[in-house]
């Protein structure tokens, strides 16, 4: 499986989301949809930015009893993206009824990871207000056994832990990282984040990228230097 950087389009309509992939003449890059522009437009966005020719990682973290997130898993099945998930902390008996309801008869399935600790979240904050007195790292390893457990194909966790996922699970089991910054650049509101050339010294298959590229004055540019970084 090779890197990839994954563009992270927290755009509120379509037309702002197109405004921005119109600027990419040259490359097709993989896009995450999240819960902003897919509550704004719907499926029909999904359908038309394939239809455009990127990959679609759908990022709407399903987290529900495991028959409900089964029959959910199904329909975004029919939309033919590349990459979809949910939240570990959901069980493994939901993370299993995930993987039934994303397999289409003939066996194929999009790639289908589970979140960890978001990277907003601290030790502190998790052991505070939700009472998980494991340390964080050992709660995202377990978190990630868990979903390997269930069948999934890997995780969504902080660069600083993809690591510490690859030695626990083995290094074919995927780790999706966001949380990444350039170096000069402005953190946010993540709490656990490195830059594209430490992520891919950790051992990130792949890595999403939001305002460090779609804020960036020039977005191609930026794109193109996280590609440098990352893929090389």
């Amino acid at each position: 499986m090779g890197k990839d950087v994954i563009i992270a389009c927290d755009f509120s309509s379509a037309k702002d989301t197109f405004d921005f992939l119109d600027k990419f003449t040259e490359e097709k890059p993989f896009v995450k949809i999240g819960m902003e522009l897919y509550y704004a437009e719907g499926p029909s966005i999904v359908r038309e930015i394939k239809k455009r020719g990127h990959k679609i990682f759908l990022d709407l973290k399903l987290h529900d009893i495991p028959n409900t997130v089964k029959k959910a898993m199904s329909v975004l099945s029919s939309l033919d993206v590349d990459m979809t998930n949910l939240h570990a902390a959901g069980t493994v008996d939901m993370m299993k009824a995930a993987v039934d309801g994303l397999t289409k008869e003939d066996g194929t399935r999009p790639i289908l990871i589970a979140v960890t600790q978001l990277t907003s979240t601290s030790e502190e904050r998790m052991q505070n207000e939700l009472l998980i007195n494991a340390s964080i790292n050992d709660t995202i390893v377990k978190y990630a056994e868990n979903a390997k457990l269930a069948g999934l194909d890997g995780v969504v966790c902080s660069p600083l832990e993809a690591g510490m996922v690859k030695d626990a699970c083995g290094k074919q089991f995927v780790t999706v990282t966001p949380g990444v910054r350039f170096a000069d650049g402005e953190v946010g509101d993540q709490v656990r984040v490195t830059t594209p050339a430490k992520a891919k010294e950790i051992g990130s298959d792949y890595i999403v990228v939001g305002r460090p590229v779609t804020q960036a004055a020039d977005p191609v540019a930026a794109y193109r230097r996280c590609v440098e970084e990352f893929v090389g």
